[in-house]
């Protein structure tokens, strides 16, 4: 008898700790009703921004040793960015690389209204080009300080190019308008899977970050290469250091209009453990209050670093602030002793608070490989980052944030202008019938001895699939303080594999409109059609050009006061593979003018000024003598 009436007692046990531990693990979900009304602050129509060209391809031609793993190799090229090439006062242009057939397009955004253009495509003539190099990336930026704005494209197989605007104001964009310039002379093959601007050493001027993939000089797409001894996979899953260098040039107009800047190497202030890293994301943002920008540089297979910056004039000085681990924060979410993917970077502040949430993708696939996104919320004051330390804790659990998907672009933005932001992340890796994830968890598993040989690897070719029907959340905060993705009561929450994420009020409507860059198929354009009352206030912040003319004041940071307090940097292409449009935008909710201090660099000094933000588009003119007027 007694044998028995024990034998449930441990299976009873068992069962409460279950039920307990399930209780505690549950992720916390709003209900029907709160879902809806926070799901009709927004709206968006979709409108394709591009259709599959002729021969469209869906992989890539790659070097002999990777045949194997082609679709891995083959799964990103995609990204967008916006940019006001007509002079409308609104982001209404954009730069969308399809790597269906590896183009470079200009368009304008359909229904952005403004005189309309042909698209076309930037190529690199003249320079050498070929089938082994592909674009990865667009971003516009005045870096001639012509008071025209030029492109930046990188690319796979080459360094990147710029093409310098030699156009007269008012003419309509054309190719003929773009003259392609290396920007580094002679060519040299690089692997660039990111690119940022932004004055890093504080003179004045713009400077380019250049976030290289695989190793320098190595022939990822080149199928001849059979002798390639520089190709190499990472060297291990948790600290790979064995990528491309990144690069850090110092830009310096030559003040001749429509001619390339002078170009000097900084890269040797990048610290050893970021140099080499597998970087796939740079965010710029003056976090200490310095008048300079730190930079979060979001590394595949290793460690993310903030690298905090102290430099001066022609002189760039770095170091890392790492993340402290308390008792209940594991390892692999302490910044710099992190080993998750980091993909994309973006910077959200509550209110006008010192300093912003620091919210990174990463890959967290269910039953695959279920990783973390973070979200960095402030601790502390930003000049704690001097000392080395990092003022924040990682909560992107308790934000409802940790969990997505394979994770790539993240942004933030106001969409229905209640003075707060939402994200919204890019998703998704390989789009295929058969379900590979047994096999790249046996790799992640593997010796890291072996990782960076190519036959070591499974294969993933054209038809597998990694999280390839996943959709992009829509994350926005609940009452609870807690985010919830909206992406599928929106109605948008389609599976593509999307790269880059661009906004920027295209229409001119007071509203944040979003461009999504899609891997193999067509992009899209997020029109938003929210009905909210609150109204949009967009602030076209320039700066006078050295070679005449203005040019947009890249790190201008605005500060809203009043009920609905707001705080922005200016650094559209912090990300992966979107640039959004150089514009602030700030939402005032009461539809009634605000104050607000404009913050900005103008040569060596930092000025700061008061002025009055209303709805509506305008420019304001940021002067060297410390004044802001409004145009």
């Amino acid at each position: 008898m007694r044998t028995i009436w024990r034998r449930p007692v441990p299976i009873l046990v068992g069962l409460v700790f279950v039920v307990v531990a399930g209780f505690f693990t549950a992720r916390p979900s709003l209900g029907a009703d709160e879902t809806s009304a926070l799901a009709g602050r927004f709206g968006f129509d979709k409108v394709p921004l591009n259709s599959a060209p002729a021969h469209a391809r869906a992989e890539r031609t790659v070097e002999p040793s990777l045949e194997g793993i082609r679709a891995w190799i083959s799964a990103v090229g995609s990204a967008v960015a916006l940019a006001d090439l007509r002079g409308l006062g609104r982001t209404a242009d954009a730069c969308l690389v399809d790597p269906r057939d590896d183009s470079v397009t200009v368009l304008p955004v359909p229904g952005a209204g403004g005189p309309q253009y042909t698209r076309f495509q930037l190529v690199p003539s003249g320079l050498p080009y070929d089938a082994t190099m592909a674009p990865m990336g667009c971003v516009p930026a005045d870096l001639n300080e012509d008071g025209r704005l030029d492109f930046l494209v990188y690319y796979w197989g080459r360094s990147p190019v710029l093409f310098l605007d030699q156009g007269a104001p008012g003419q309509l964009p054309a190719a003929a308008r773009f003259r392609p310039s290396e920007l580094i002379s002679p060519m040299q093959v690089w692997n660039s899977s990111v690119v940022n601007v932004g004055d890093v050493d504080g003179d004045g001027h713009l400077d380019v970050l250049v976030g290289n993939y695989f190793p320098d000089g190595a022939r990822v797409l080149d199928p001849a290469a059979a002798d390639d001894t520089r190709m190499q996979m990472q060297d291990g899953m948790n600290k790979a250091r064995n990528a491309g260098t990144n690069r850090l040039l110092l830009l310096r107009p030559t003040g001749a209009p429509g001619a390339a800047p002078a170009v000097s190497d900084a890269s040797t202030a990048f610290p050893a453990d970021s140099a080499n890293a597998w970087t796939l994301a740079l965010g710029l943002q003056d976090l200490t209050g310095n008048g300079l920008p730190d930079v979060y540089v979001a590394n595949d297979f290793g460690p993310d670093q903030l690298l905090v910056n102290t430099s001066s004039p022609g002189r760039v000085r770095f170091t890392e602030a790492n993340g402290s681990r308390d008792l209940v924060t594991p390892r692999s979410e302490v910044l710099g002793h992190d080993s998750f993917k980091g993909m994309g970077v973006t910077f959200s502040y509550q209110g006008d608070q010192e300093l912003p949430m620091i919210a990174v993708s990463n890959i967290t696939t269910p039953y695959a490989l279920q990783e973390s996104n973070f979200a960095f919320v402030p601790t502390g004051a930003g000049r704690q980052l001097l000392n080395g330390a990092f003022p924040y804790d990682e909560r992107s659990e308790d934000l409802g944030l940790a969990r997505s998907g394979w994770g790539w672009d993240i942004k933030a933005g106001d969409f229905d202008n209640s003075g707060a932001d939402e994200l919204m992340q890019a998703t998704g890796f390989l789009k295929g019938d058969t379900d590979r994830w047994a096999l790249l968890q046996e790799l992640a598993l593997g010796n890291d001895e072996v990782l960076r040989y190519p036959a070591a690897w499974p294969h993933f070719r054209l038809g597998d699939d990694l999280s390839g029907h996943q959709s992009n959340p829509f994350y926005a905060r609940s009452a609870s303080g807690r985010y919830t993705d909206l992406a599928g009561p929106l109605g948008i929450a389609d599976t593509w594999n999307t790269r880059g994420l661009a906004f920027g009020d295209v229409d001119g409507d007071g509203k944040l409109d979003v461009l999504v860059a899609n891997q193999w198929e067509d992009s899209v354009l997020l029109r938003n059609t929210s009905p909210s009352t609150g109204a949009g206030a967009d602030l076209n912040l320039v700066q006078p050009a050295a070679a005449g003319g203005t040019r947009a004041a890249i790190g201008a940071a605005v500060t809203v006061h009043g009920a609905h307090p707001q705080k922005t940097q200016l650094y559209p292409a912090n990300g992966h593979a979107g640039v959004s449009g150089s514009l602030v935008h700030l939402a005032l909710p009461d539809r009634a003018p605000v104050n607000a201090t404009v913050t900005w660099r103008s040569g060596t000094t930092v000025h700061s000024a008061e002025i009055t933000v209303a709805p509506g588009h305008r420019t304001v003119l940021l002067r060297p003598d410390g004044t802001a007027a409004a145009q």
